[in-house]
Order: C-alpha cells, then sequence, then structure tokens
C-alpha cells in the first residue's frame, strides 16, 4: 500500500493492536436479543497474520448481525478521513452477506451508519470500497468524512455461517486507487 494511504491495521501486532493504534472490537445482535453467534481471532495465513471472522448469522429475535468494530480514534473521538477517496481491504472466506459499516458523528442511534457490500471469495482479493458506494442506513444521508468513529466488517441481514479473512484494511486516496 502507498504512502498516500492510511494503514489502519495489517494484524502484525502480537498485543492485538492495530496499526492505527485501537483495539477491534466484537459485537453481535445478542445486545439487542438476538441470536446470532461469534468468534473473532487472528490466524496465520499464507498472507502472514490476518483477523478471521466466523459464526452464525441468525434471524431470530429480530437479529442478523455479527460485526467487528474499529475505532478510529484512541481517545473515542472522530478522524478526520476526507482525504482519502475509499477503504481498501485484502479479504477472502466463505460467501455471504458481508459489509463494511463506517460511523460518524452524526450516527447518534447504533442502527444509523453508512454502509457499502463487501465481495468475498475463496482466494484472496483486493477490494477498494469509495466512499460513493456507501449508502446511509438511518436519519442522515450526507456522509460527513471529516468526523468519523468506526469502521466495521459485518455479517449482516441473512441467515448463515460467516467465515471471512482479512490480511489488511487502509483508508486510500485518489492517487492510489487509480492505481
Amino acid at each position: 500500500m502507498a504512502d498516500s494511504n492510511l494503514l489502519l491495521d495489517d494484524f502484525s501486532n502480537a498485543d492485538g493492536n492495530a496499526t492505527l493504534g485501537t483495539h477491534w472490537q466484537g459485537f453481535t445482535d445478542r445486545v439487542m436479543g438476538g441470536r446470532s453467534d461469534l468468534s473473532a481471532s487472528y490466524v496465520e495465513t499464507d498472507r502472514g497474520m490476518a483477523l478471521r471472522i466466523t459464526g452464525s448469522v441468525r434471524l431470530e429475535n429480530n437479529g442478523g448481525f455479527i460485526q467487528v468494530r474499529l475505532p478510529l480514534d484512541a481517545t473515542g473521538q472522530y478522524l478526520d478521513i476526507s482525504d482519502y477517496s475509499a477503504v481498501e481491504l485484502t479479504v477472502r472466506g466463505q460467501p455471504g452477506a458481508y459489509y463494511v459499516h463506517l460511523r460518524t458523528q452524526d450516527n447518534r442511534r447504533p442502527w444509523h451508519y453508512y454502509s457499502a457490500r463487501l465481495a468475498v471469495g475463496p482466494e484472496w482479493q483486493t477490494v477498494r470500497l469509495p466512499w460513493s458506494k456507501f449508502e446511509a442506513q438511518g436519519e442522515r444521508d450526507v456522509l460527513d468524512l471529516s468526523r468519523a468513529r468506526s469502521i466495521a466488517v459485518v455479517a449482516y441481514g441473512e441467515r448463515f455461517e460467516a467465515d471471512i479473512e482479512v490480511a489488511d484494511i487502509a483508508l486510500i486516496t485518489s492517487e492510489a486507487a487509480a492505481d
């Protein structure tokens, strides 16, 4: 990844800290009565260390998600990511309903976020998701990138067995996106 990128994590830190300096957090629909299960761990792969997210996404009791979320600022505030044009991930896994969620200062309720579909297959692939692919879920339609709070990898909305590995995740500039 080029110098104009901001590497959020390549999962190489043995202490569990993201390259960005914050910690990944796991959540499921169980916080609201759902029944989905999540397991998240660092695993050794042919590309080095990766974050592996597995679990059963279940729809009972208005459920339907598992996620791992990375705060973008260690103090709990926000990060200005307006100089970047996309998020880029290197991923592989079992196909399923995967997404990247972005939350900003404007997302006050847990069900408010910006979401982009993440295509996953059995071979490693680099996926670039420009901000224009992110759709508002909630009350505010305008994505204010100057106040980003967190980014998440999410299995959502369908009953399935999630299994995805993320080798790295970065924010990229328009120059990097044109490569």
